[in-house]
């Protein structure tokens, strides 16, 4: 079994923590750089800082001055995303402290981005988020884009092989209805992307206690395990969840 990661994740909305139901919603749950903090003392193996505002003018900036705060503090792996549109705006990210940029929406439009990030910075550097909820009438997952609100017209398999060609290193795959609900990740939606990838995931959606952690490990054997409101509610932590998780036989990457 291959070594696991608990990640926490960090959205930014209106430059304020937040967490969101079904990608709704959005609730403030504290001060960013306090969670970092947080975080970086409790074991968490890397952090995704997520920007889910969409002010044109200011994705970008909102991150870099995130960034310039977190690494102050942080020196566990750190993924910025959220509004990355060129090479420009992942070069400053990566030059200014992330190890990893997440691109979502602009894949969809231009494939070509993830080629010239991954040619530069390596595939390591390049995440690719994938937001998709289940279609009852047709059983299938629709993949959509912009934060929930724009359905694209592709195949989730599709969509995979296409990232995979242009050179990512890594999938986010992110489901809209277990989003905040804390009723345990969507496991067919991550097999499936499981089974039509060779590429390491991360899910995310739907952690509401250690034992859907648990049953993300051991029904998918998928990399790692991302988590919102488990860690934003209550006094959970990664330190906690190693701890129970490892009654189970389930192995953490070293981070010292």
């Amino acid at each position: 079994m291959i070594k696991k990661r608990i990640i926490p994740v960090l959205l930014i909305l209106n430059n304020k923590l937040v967490k969101t139901k079904n990608f709704d919603k959005p609730l403030n749950v504290g001060s960013l750089f306090n969670s970092a903090k947080v975080y970086n003392n409790s074991d968490a193996d890397e952090l995704i800082i997520l920007n889910i505002d969409r002010q044109e003018d200011k994705n970008i900036d909102v991150l870099l001055s995130n960034i310039k705060q977190i690494t102050k503090y942080c020196f566990m792996p750190l993924s910025f995303g959220g509004g990355i549109k060129n090479l420009n705006d992942a070069d400053r990210l990566i030059s200014n402290g992330a190890d990893k940029v997440i691109l979502n929406s602009i894949c969809y439009k231009n494939y070509n981005l993830i080629s010239e990030i991954s040619r530069k910075f390596g595939k390591q550097s390049v995440i690719i988020s994938i937001d998709a909820k289940f279609n009852k009438a047709k059983n299938i997952y629709n993949l959509y884009s912009d934060n929930g609100k724009i359905r694209e017209n592709i195949l989730l398999e599709s969509h995979l092989k296409k990232i995979k060609e242009a050179g990512a290193g890594e999938v986010f795959i992110n489901s809209i209805d277990n989003d905040g609900m804390k009723v345990g990740y969507d496991l067919n939606l991550v097999k499936n992307v499981k089974n039509n990838s060779n590429l390491p995931i991360i899910a995310c959606g739907g952690a509401g206690n250690f034992n859907h952690i648990k049953d993300l490990f051991l029904k998918t054997n998928i990399s790692a395990a991302a988590c919102g409101s488990l860690f934003n509610f209550g006094d959970n932590n990664p330190i906690r969840a190693k701890a129970f998780l490892q009654n189970y036989d389930i192995k953490f990457r070293s981070i010292k």
